[in-house]
Protein backbone atom coordinates (compact mmCIF):
# COMPACT_ATOMS: atom_id res chain seq x y z
CA UNK A 1 0.00 0.00 0.00
CA UNK A 2 2.79 2.34 0.50
CA UNK A 3 4.79 1.36 -2.66
CA UNK A 4 1.23 2.21 -4.34
CA UNK A 5 1.03 5.92 -2.83
CA UNK A 6 4.70 6.72 -3.50
CA UNK A 7 4.02 5.04 -7.02
CA UNK A 8 1.07 7.94 -7.05
CA UNK A 9 2.87 10.25 -6.30
CA UNK A 10 5.46 9.78 -8.74
CA UNK A 11 2.86 9.27 -11.43
CA UNK A 12 1.24 12.42 -10.92
CA UNK A 13 3.98 14.53 -10.30
CA UNK A 14 2.96 15.52 -7.21
CA UNK A 15 -0.69 15.83 -7.88
CA UNK A 16 -0.36 17.92 -11.18
CA UNK A 17 -1.84 14.87 -13.27
CA UNK A 18 -5.08 15.05 -11.07
CA UNK A 19 -5.54 18.52 -13.26
CA UNK A 20 -8.92 18.16 -14.49
CA UNK A 21 -7.70 20.27 -17.14
CA UNK A 22 -4.60 20.30 -19.67
CA UNK A 23 -3.07 17.47 -17.47
CA UNK A 24 -0.06 16.92 -19.60
CA UNK A 25 0.58 20.76 -19.74
CA UNK A 26 1.00 20.89 -15.61
CA UNK A 27 3.34 18.15 -15.77
CA UNK A 28 5.03 20.12 -18.21
CA UNK A 29 5.06 23.02 -15.85
CA UNK A 30 6.35 20.72 -12.94
CA UNK A 31 9.62 19.76 -15.20
CA UNK A 32 10.24 23.02 -15.90
CA UNK A 33 9.95 23.84 -11.86
CA UNK A 34 12.05 21.11 -11.01
CA UNK A 35 14.79 21.89 -13.60
CA UNK A 36 15.00 25.36 -12.08
CA UNK A 37 15.38 24.23 -8.76
CA UNK A 38 17.90 21.90 -9.90
CA UNK A 39 19.56 24.19 -11.84
CA UNK A 40 20.20 26.03 -8.08
CA UNK A 41 23.20 23.75 -7.76
CA UNK A 42 24.84 24.83 -10.49
CA UNK A 43 25.89 21.52 -11.77
CA UNK A 44 25.54 20.18 -15.16
CA UNK A 45 25.66 16.83 -13.69
CA UNK A 46 23.20 16.56 -11.44
CA UNK A 47 21.12 18.14 -13.65
CA UNK A 48 21.77 15.03 -15.99
CA UNK A 49 21.45 12.68 -12.71
CA UNK A 50 18.06 14.03 -11.54
CA UNK A 51 16.61 13.19 -15.34
CA UNK A 52 17.53 9.88 -15.02
CA UNK A 53 16.20 9.39 -11.75
CA UNK A 54 12.96 10.92 -13.01
CA UNK A 55 13.21 8.37 -16.06
CA UNK A 56 13.79 5.26 -14.06
CA UNK A 57 11.31 6.07 -11.08
CA UNK A 58 8.76 7.14 -13.50
CA UNK A 59 8.59 4.07 -15.79
CA UNK A 60 8.26 2.07 -12.84
CA UNK A 61 5.32 4.38 -11.42
CA UNK A 62 4.36 4.58 -14.76
CA UNK A 63 3.84 0.50 -14.72
CA UNK A 64 2.28 0.76 -11.40
CA UNK A 65 -0.57 3.00 -12.89
CA UNK A 66 -1.35 1.00 -15.65
CA UNK A 67 -1.89 -1.91 -13.56
CA UNK A 68 -4.06 0.34 -11.35
CA UNK A 69 -6.00 1.91 -13.59
CA UNK A 70 -5.96 -0.97 -15.81
CA UNK A 71 -5.34 0.65 -19.11
CA UNK A 72 -2.33 1.97 -21.39
CA UNK A 73 -0.86 5.48 -20.21
CA UNK A 74 -3.87 6.82 -18.20
CA UNK A 75 -4.12 10.53 -18.55
CA UNK A 76 -2.72 10.87 -15.12
CA UNK A 77 0.01 9.84 -15.21
CA UNK A 78 2.17 12.83 -16.30
CA UNK A 79 5.73 12.23 -15.00
CA UNK A 80 6.68 11.04 -18.32
CA UNK A 81 5.94 15.24 -19.22
CA UNK A 82 8.09 15.74 -16.10
CA UNK A 83 11.00 13.69 -17.94
CA UNK A 84 10.52 14.89 -21.43
CA UNK A 85 10.14 18.59 -20.40
CA UNK A 86 13.78 18.34 -18.18
CA UNK A 87 15.45 16.80 -21.48
CA UNK A 88 13.70 19.51 -23.67
CA UNK A 89 16.15 21.71 -21.47
CA UNK A 90 19.26 19.54 -20.59
CA UNK A 91 22.37 21.49 -20.31
CA UNK A 92 21.13 24.43 -22.06
CA UNK A 93 21.11 27.79 -21.16
CA UNK A 94 18.84 29.39 -18.52
CA UNK A 95 16.51 32.07 -19.37
CA UNK A 96 13.10 32.62 -19.89
CA UNK A 97 13.23 32.59 -23.64
CA UNK A 98 14.57 29.15 -23.78
CA UNK A 99 12.47 28.41 -21.28
CA UNK A 100 9.30 29.35 -22.88
CA UNK A 101 10.52 28.38 -26.77
CA UNK A 102 11.61 24.85 -24.70
CA UNK A 103 7.83 24.45 -23.04
CA UNK A 104 5.92 25.36 -26.77
CA UNK A 105 8.07 22.85 -28.47
CA UNK A 106 8.36 20.16 -26.16
CA UNK A 107 4.21 20.27 -25.73
CA UNK A 108 3.69 20.68 -29.75
CA UNK A 109 6.03 17.59 -30.26
CA UNK A 110 4.38 16.22 -27.20
CA UNK A 111 0.77 16.30 -28.32
CA UNK A 112 2.27 15.71 -32.30
CA UNK A 113 4.50 12.64 -31.61
CA UNK A 114 6.48 12.20 -34.75
CA UNK A 115 8.15 9.49 -35.76
CA UNK A 116 9.11 7.35 -33.95
CA UNK A 117 7.12 8.90 -30.91
CA UNK A 118 4.50 6.98 -31.68
CA UNK A 119 6.40 4.09 -32.20
CA UNK A 120 8.08 4.37 -28.91
CA UNK A 121 4.63 4.72 -27.59
CA UNK A 122 4.18 0.80 -28.05
CA UNK A 123 6.99 -0.43 -25.42
CA UNK A 124 5.37 -2.16 -23.09
CA UNK A 125 4.75 -0.81 -19.46
CA UNK A 126 6.10 2.21 -18.19
CA UNK A 127 8.87 2.41 -21.16
CA UNK A 128 6.11 3.23 -23.73
CA UNK A 129 4.66 5.85 -21.37
CA UNK A 130 7.93 7.26 -21.01
CA UNK A 131 9.45 6.92 -24.72
CA UNK A 132 7.00 8.84 -26.55
CA UNK A 133 7.76 11.65 -23.94
CA UNK A 134 11.41 11.48 -24.41
CA UNK A 135 11.01 11.35 -28.48
CA UNK A 136 9.05 14.87 -27.61
CA UNK A 137 11.95 16.35 -25.35
CA UNK A 138 14.60 15.29 -28.64
CA UNK A 139 12.68 17.20 -30.89
CA UNK A 140 11.86 19.94 -27.90
CA UNK A 141 16.10 19.86 -27.54
CA UNK A 142 16.62 20.18 -30.82
CA UNK A 143 14.03 22.94 -31.48
CA UNK A 144 15.65 25.10 -28.67
CA UNK A 145 19.48 24.74 -29.71
CA UNK A 146 18.61 25.63 -33.36
CA UNK A 147 16.04 28.62 -32.00
CA UNK A 148 19.05 30.11 -29.69
CA UNK A 149 21.48 29.55 -32.74
CA UNK A 150 19.55 31.56 -34.53
CA UNK A 151 18.48 34.27 -32.37
CA UNK A 152 20.92 37.23 -32.41
CA UNK A 153 23.16 37.64 -29.68
CA UNK A 154 22.02 38.91 -26.25
CA UNK A 155 18.12 38.20 -26.66
CA UNK A 156 18.54 35.19 -24.27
Amino acid sequence: MLMRRIAFFIWTAGFAGLVPVAPGTAGSVVGLVLLILVRAAKNDWIEALVLVVVVVVGTWSASVAERHYRREDPGEVVVDEVAGMMLTLLWLPSGWVPFLIGFLAFRFFDIVKPFPARLAERLPGGWGVMADDLVAGLYGYASVWTALWLLPAGVT
